[in-house]
Protein backbone atom coordinates (compact mmCIF):
# COMPACT_ATOMS: atom_id res chain seq x y z
CA UNK A 1 0.00 0.00 0.00
CA UNK A 2 1.27 3.55 -0.46
CA UNK A 3 2.90 4.92 2.71
CA UNK A 4 0.96 8.29 3.45
CA UNK A 5 1.54 9.84 6.68
CA UNK A 6 -1.53 10.38 8.80
CA UNK A 7 -1.05 14.20 9.04
CA UNK A 8 -0.43 14.69 4.86
CA UNK A 9 -3.38 15.88 2.88
CA UNK A 10 -3.64 13.72 -0.53
CA UNK A 11 -6.46 14.68 -2.57
CA UNK A 12 -9.18 11.09 -3.29
CA UNK A 13 -8.58 12.00 -7.29
CA UNK A 14 -4.92 12.18 -6.92
CA UNK A 15 -3.01 8.97 -8.71
CA UNK A 16 -0.26 8.02 -6.49
CA UNK A 17 1.38 4.45 -7.40
CA UNK A 18 1.18 2.05 -4.57
CA UNK A 19 5.27 2.61 -3.65
CA UNK A 20 4.65 5.89 -3.15
CA UNK A 21 5.57 7.37 -0.05
CA UNK A 22 4.46 10.53 1.68
CA UNK A 23 6.20 12.94 4.83
CA UNK A 24 4.06 14.61 7.69
CA UNK A 25 2.23 17.80 6.67
CA UNK A 26 2.46 17.27 2.94
CA UNK A 27 -0.16 18.35 0.30
CA UNK A 28 -1.05 17.13 -2.48
CA UNK A 29 -3.75 18.30 -4.93
CA UNK A 30 -6.33 16.77 -7.14
CA UNK A 31 -4.58 16.64 -10.53
CA UNK A 32 -1.58 15.42 -9.54
CA UNK A 33 0.52 12.18 -10.90
CA UNK A 34 2.96 10.19 -8.75
CA UNK A 35 4.97 7.22 -10.61
CA UNK A 36 6.46 4.25 -8.71
CA UNK A 37 9.36 4.43 -5.80
CA UNK A 38 9.08 8.30 -5.38
CA UNK A 39 9.38 9.64 -1.98
CA UNK A 40 7.70 12.94 -1.59
CA UNK A 41 9.09 14.09 2.13
CA UNK A 42 7.24 16.34 4.61
CA UNK A 43 6.18 19.55 4.18
CA UNK A 44 5.93 19.45 0.50
CA UNK A 45 3.20 21.26 -1.62
CA UNK A 46 2.41 19.30 -4.74
CA UNK A 47 -0.63 21.02 -7.21
CA UNK A 48 -1.58 21.67 -10.12
CA UNK A 49 -1.38 19.23 -13.24
CA UNK A 50 1.53 17.87 -12.47
CA UNK A 51 3.28 14.29 -13.26
CA UNK A 52 5.86 13.30 -11.57
CA UNK A 53 7.90 9.96 -12.65
CA UNK A 54 9.68 6.69 -11.44
CA UNK A 55 12.00 6.90 -8.48
CA UNK A 56 12.40 10.81 -7.55
CA UNK A 57 13.47 11.74 -3.67
CA UNK A 58 11.67 15.04 -3.07
CA UNK A 59 13.07 16.60 0.24
CA UNK A 60 10.81 18.98 2.35
CA UNK A 61 10.12 22.37 1.98
CA UNK A 62 9.26 22.02 -1.70
CA UNK A 63 7.05 23.32 -4.05
CA UNK A 64 5.82 21.83 -7.12
CA UNK A 65 3.03 23.02 -9.73
CA UNK A 66 2.02 25.89 -8.89
CA UNK A 67 1.29 28.70 -10.68
CA UNK A 68 3.25 31.00 -12.65
CA UNK A 69 4.69 33.93 -11.61
CA UNK A 70 3.54 35.30 -14.53
CA UNK A 71 0.66 38.04 -14.26
CA UNK A 72 -0.64 37.09 -17.85
CA UNK A 73 -2.00 33.62 -16.13
CA UNK A 74 -5.50 33.13 -16.17
CA UNK A 75 -6.05 30.10 -14.59
CA UNK A 76 -4.99 27.75 -17.63
CA UNK A 77 -4.85 24.31 -17.30
CA UNK A 78 -0.46 24.34 -17.67
CA UNK A 79 1.35 21.58 -16.45
CA UNK A 80 4.75 20.58 -14.79
CA UNK A 81 6.03 17.20 -15.98
CA UNK A 82 8.75 15.94 -13.97
CA UNK A 83 10.43 12.47 -15.04
CA UNK A 84 12.89 10.07 -13.56
CA UNK A 85 15.09 9.43 -10.79
CA UNK A 86 15.52 12.65 -10.24
CA UNK A 87 16.87 14.23 -6.50
CA UNK A 88 14.60 17.54 -5.56
CA UNK A 89 15.99 19.35 -2.08
CA UNK A 90 14.84 21.60 0.05
CA UNK A 91 12.94 24.41 -0.72
CA UNK A 92 13.05 24.27 -4.52
CA UNK A 93 9.86 25.83 -6.85
CA UNK A 94 8.89 24.37 -9.82
CA UNK A 95 5.81 26.39 -11.58
CA UNK A 96 3.33 25.32 -14.01
CA UNK A 97 3.51 26.36 -17.63
CA UNK A 98 2.19 28.97 -19.68
CA UNK A 99 -0.35 29.83 -22.29
CA UNK A 100 2.19 31.97 -23.74
CA UNK A 101 4.36 28.64 -24.55
CA UNK A 102 4.10 25.49 -24.87
CA UNK A 103 1.94 25.31 -21.48
CA UNK A 104 4.47 22.92 -19.77
CA UNK A 105 7.47 22.98 -18.01
CA UNK A 106 9.58 19.73 -17.83
CA UNK A 107 12.39 18.36 -15.80
CA UNK A 108 14.07 15.18 -17.77
CA UNK A 109 15.69 12.16 -15.43
CA UNK A 110 18.30 11.57 -13.54
CA UNK A 111 18.74 15.26 -12.60
CA UNK A 112 20.46 16.52 -9.23
CA UNK A 113 18.67 19.56 -8.05
CA UNK A 114 19.92 21.60 -4.67
CA UNK A 115 18.32 23.35 -2.56
CA UNK A 116 16.56 26.71 -2.93
CA UNK A 117 16.47 26.17 -7.13
CA UNK A 118 13.57 27.88 -9.16
CA UNK A 119 12.02 26.90 -12.84
CA UNK A 120 10.02 29.14 -13.81
CA UNK A 121 7.31 28.59 -16.01
CA UNK A 122 7.82 26.89 -19.70
CA UNK A 123 11.93 25.86 -18.48
CA UNK A 124 12.58 22.77 -20.05
CA UNK A 125 15.13 20.40 -18.49
CA UNK A 126 17.02 17.49 -20.61
CA UNK A 127 18.97 14.82 -18.29
CA UNK A 128 21.70 14.18 -16.32
CA UNK A 129 22.02 17.84 -14.67
CA UNK A 130 23.14 19.56 -11.89
CA UNK A 131 22.16 22.70 -9.87
CA UNK A 132 23.97 24.00 -7.31
CA UNK A 133 22.19 26.01 -4.18
CA UNK A 134 20.07 28.86 -4.84
CA UNK A 135 20.19 28.51 -9.31
CA UNK A 136 17.77 30.77 -10.59
CA UNK A 137 15.86 30.17 -14.36
CA UNK A 138 13.73 32.60 -15.37
CA UNK A 139 10.80 31.63 -17.71
CA UNK A 140 11.25 29.77 -21.15
CA UNK A 141 14.98 28.74 -20.17
CA UNK A 142 16.19 25.90 -22.50
CA UNK A 143 18.78 23.66 -20.22
CA UNK A 144 20.46 20.74 -22.23
CA UNK A 145 21.81 17.43 -21.05
CA UNK A 146 24.82 17.37 -18.50
CA UNK A 147 24.79 21.15 -18.13
CA UNK A 148 26.10 21.99 -14.51
CA UNK A 149 25.19 25.12 -12.68
CA UNK A 150 27.30 26.66 -9.87
CA UNK A 151 25.44 27.99 -6.97
CA UNK A 152 23.79 31.24 -7.20
CA UNK A 153 23.59 31.03 -10.68
CA UNK A 154 21.26 33.41 -12.11
CA UNK A 155 19.80 32.79 -15.89
CA UNK A 156 17.30 35.54 -18.00
CA UNK A 157 14.01 34.54 -19.75
CA UNK A 158 14.38 33.04 -22.61
CA UNK A 159 18.30 31.96 -22.40
CA UNK A 160 19.26 28.61 -23.60
CA UNK A 161 21.98 26.64 -22.25
CA UNK A 162 23.52 24.10 -24.60
CA UNK A 163 24.69 20.22 -23.30
CA UNK A 164 27.90 19.81 -20.91
CA UNK A 165 28.29 23.35 -20.27
CA UNK A 166 28.70 25.03 -16.84
CA UNK A 167 28.90 28.10 -15.18
CA UNK A 168 30.59 29.36 -12.18
CA UNK A 169 29.48 30.49 -8.64
CA UNK A 170 27.27 33.64 -8.97
CA UNK A 171 27.03 33.70 -12.59
CA UNK A 172 24.59 35.80 -14.58
CA UNK A 173 23.51 34.89 -18.25
CA UNK A 174 21.55 37.19 -20.54
CA UNK A 175 23.08 35.91 -23.52
CA UNK A 176 23.12 32.27 -24.65
CA UNK A 177 25.81 29.36 -23.54
CA UNK A 178 26.19 27.09 -25.86
CA UNK A 179 27.85 23.67 -25.62
CA UNK A 180 30.39 22.30 -23.58
CA UNK A 181 31.26 26.15 -22.32
CA UNK A 182 32.57 27.46 -18.99
CA UNK A 183 31.94 30.98 -18.50
CA UNK A 184 31.64 33.26 -15.11
CA UNK A 185 30.74 36.81 -13.95
CA UNK A 186 27.98 38.90 -14.12
CA UNK A 187 27.53 39.56 -17.16
CA UNK A 188 28.83 35.77 -18.14
CA UNK A 189 32.12 35.47 -20.18
CA UNK A 190 33.28 32.48 -21.68
CA UNK A 191 36.54 30.93 -19.93
CA UNK A 192 37.12 27.28 -21.35
CA UNK A 193 35.66 24.34 -22.19
CA UNK A 194 34.17 21.91 -20.11
CA UNK A 195 36.91 19.17 -20.71
CA UNK A 196 37.19 17.39 -17.31
CA UNK A 197 33.52 16.80 -17.61
CA UNK A 198 34.06 15.17 -20.98
CA UNK A 199 36.61 13.26 -19.94
CA UNK A 200 34.29 11.81 -17.25
CA UNK A 201 31.69 10.91 -19.49
CA UNK A 202 33.85 8.77 -21.93
CA UNK A 203 34.84 11.10 -24.94
CA UNK A 204 38.05 10.45 -26.62
CA UNK A 205 40.76 12.40 -26.81
CA UNK A 206 39.91 12.70 -30.36
CA UNK A 207 36.49 14.22 -29.48
CA UNK A 208 38.10 16.88 -26.95
CA UNK A 209 40.37 18.15 -29.80
CA UNK A 210 37.24 18.59 -31.88
CA UNK A 211 35.82 20.68 -29.03
CA UNK A 212 39.44 22.66 -28.35
CA UNK A 213 39.35 23.71 -31.78
CA UNK A 214 35.39 24.69 -31.36
CA UNK A 215 36.65 26.88 -28.48
CA UNK A 216 39.71 28.54 -30.83
CA UNK A 217 37.32 29.61 -33.31
CA UNK A 218 34.49 30.90 -31.24
CA UNK A 219 36.78 32.42 -28.45
CA UNK A 220 40.49 33.00 -29.32
CA UNK A 221 41.07 33.60 -32.92
CA UNK A 222 39.11 37.61 -33.52
CA UNK A 223 36.59 35.60 -35.91
CA UNK A 224 32.96 37.07 -36.57
CA UNK A 225 30.01 34.12 -35.20
CA UNK A 226 29.70 33.62 -38.99
CA UNK A 227 33.42 33.16 -39.97
CA UNK A 228 33.78 30.67 -36.62
CA UNK A 229 30.32 28.84 -37.66
CA UNK A 230 32.31 28.14 -41.15
CA UNK A 231 35.62 27.05 -39.82
CA UNK A 232 33.29 25.08 -36.98
CA UNK A 233 31.77 23.25 -39.68
CA UNK A 234 35.09 21.31 -41.54
CA UNK A 235 35.92 20.06 -37.74
CA UNK A 236 34.64 16.62 -38.07
CA UNK A 237 36.58 15.58 -41.65
CA UNK A 238 39.15 14.20 -40.12
CA UNK A 239 37.01 12.89 -37.13
CA UNK A 240 34.03 11.29 -38.07
CA UNK A 241 33.24 10.71 -34.56
CA UNK A 242 32.92 13.67 -33.50
CA UNK A 243 30.38 14.91 -35.96
CA UNK A 244 27.35 15.50 -33.86
CA UNK A 245 29.37 17.36 -31.32
CA UNK A 246 30.04 20.03 -34.20
CA UNK A 247 26.16 19.65 -35.73
CA UNK A 248 24.88 20.35 -31.92
CA UNK A 249 27.48 23.10 -32.14
CA UNK A 250 26.29 24.87 -35.03
CA UNK A 251 22.75 23.80 -34.44
CA UNK A 252 22.87 25.52 -31.53
CA UNK A 253 24.50 29.02 -32.89
CA UNK A 254 22.02 28.76 -35.45
CA UNK A 255 19.29 28.92 -33.48
CA UNK A 256 20.69 31.63 -31.02
CA UNK A 257 19.03 35.32 -31.60
CA UNK A 258 20.92 38.55 -32.95
CA UNK A 259 18.99 40.14 -30.35
CA UNK A 260 20.26 38.09 -27.13
CA UNK A 261 23.29 36.30 -28.99
CA UNK A 262 25.64 33.62 -27.14
CA UNK A 263 28.19 34.52 -24.16
CA UNK A 264 31.17 35.55 -25.62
Amino acid sequence: MTTIHATALVDPAAELDSSVSVGPYSVIGPHVRIGAGTSVGPHVVIEGHTSIGQDNRIFQFSSLGAIPQDKKYGNEPCELVIGHRNTIREFCTFNIGSPGDVGVTRLGDDNWIMAYCHLAHDCQVGNNTIFANNTQLAGHVHVGDWAIFGGFTVVHQFVRIGAHSMTAMCTLLFADLPPFVMCQGQPAAARSMNYEGLRRRGFSPERIAVVKAMHKALYRDDLTLQAACERIATLDEKCPEASPDVQMMLSFLEQSSPQRGIVR
